[in-house]
């Protein structure tokens, strides 16, 4: 692995779990960037077995156009706020971007998600869900990567019902509309999530207190905008494309809901206190 030692603007943090075949589509996603500045790529593991690791490493021996990490923690259940966490304390870039470890994005995703980035904003971006027959052909190679079809290939995808809709790709300018919602804390997800590092930074990252599925990216935008950090929309300007993937255990998410409750009551500091700051 190169450790390129020139500044990087961008951090793309990606979260998986014992997933390769999704992983490595995406990485090829983040290989064909057109018109990008500097970005890294940091693997965020909750845990996954020696497969992932091996296929981590594999790409670590190629020429790529960024420089790769793998950031591993135990498997100890579904703790994607600390996976996240532990990335982006090790991320040199001024900007992150989160992402999912099954959600592939297009050739212009990261300059796009930089061409939006203002200070003062979060950049939370839309998705496509493929259903499971597109997603299995896909990654068995019978179909090339949702990110290079066509549209009349989109069209009979969508024909078919293997995608719930196709106007996340359509492509607008920014303007004053996409900050019409600075206090819109639903819809943020972070499969596809923009933050300037120090507005993470400030409220201590992800509140590892959520476990299990659900929330967390919530809190971390009610937290933001207490801070006065807005919502930027992303819609209609860097989708991703959601592989499908059977529904994982929600036992935690009435906790969860809880937990966000009181967030945003403004019964709990914006500061998190079980955040990233434990990893410097």
């Amino acid at each position: 692995m190169n450790h390129d030692p020139r500044p990087v603007k961008i951090s793309v943090i990606i979260t998986t779990y014992n997933r390769p075949d999704a992983l490595e589509m995406v990485l090829f996603s983040f290989v064909g960037q057109k018109n990008a500045p500097a970005f890294e790529v940091i693997i965020a593991d909750d845990g996954s077995t020696e497969d992932t690791t091996w296929l981590i490493q594999q790409w670590q021996d190629r020429v790529l156009p960024f420089n790769l990490f793998h950031s591993w923690q135990a498997d100890e259940g579904f703790r994607a706020a600390a996976s996240r966490n532990r990335a982006a304390a090790r991320a040199r870039g001024e900007y992150l971007l989160f992402v999912d470890g099954d959600c592939v994005v297009f050739p212009d995703f990261v300059a796009r998600h930089w061409a939006l980035a203002r200070g003062g904003w979060f950049v939370a971006g839309s998705r496509l869900l493929l259903d499971s027959a597109p997603t299995q052909a896909c990654l068995t190679g019978k179909l090339p990567s949702p990110v290079e079809w066509s549209w009349s290939m989109w069209g009979a995808i969508w024909r078919k019902k293997g995608v719930n809709r196709l106007l996340p790709l359509l492509r607008l300018p920014d303007g004053f509309w996409r900050k019409l919602h600075p206090r819109r804390w639903k819809g943020v997800r972070t499969c596809n999530l923009g933050v300037w590092r120090g507005d993470f930074l400030a409220i201590n990252g992800f509140d590892e207190t959520f476990t299990g599925w659900g929330f967390e990216d919530a809190d971390l935008a009610v937290r933001l905008m207490a801070v006065g950090i807005g919502h930027k929309s992303g819609r209609f300007a860097v989708p991703v494309v959601h592989l499908w993937h059977e529904e994982r255990p929600r036992a935690d998410e009435p906790r969860n809901w809880q937990r966000l409750q009181q967030t945003l009551r403004g019964e709990m500091s914006p500061y998190a206190v079980n955040g990233v700051a434990q990893y410097f």
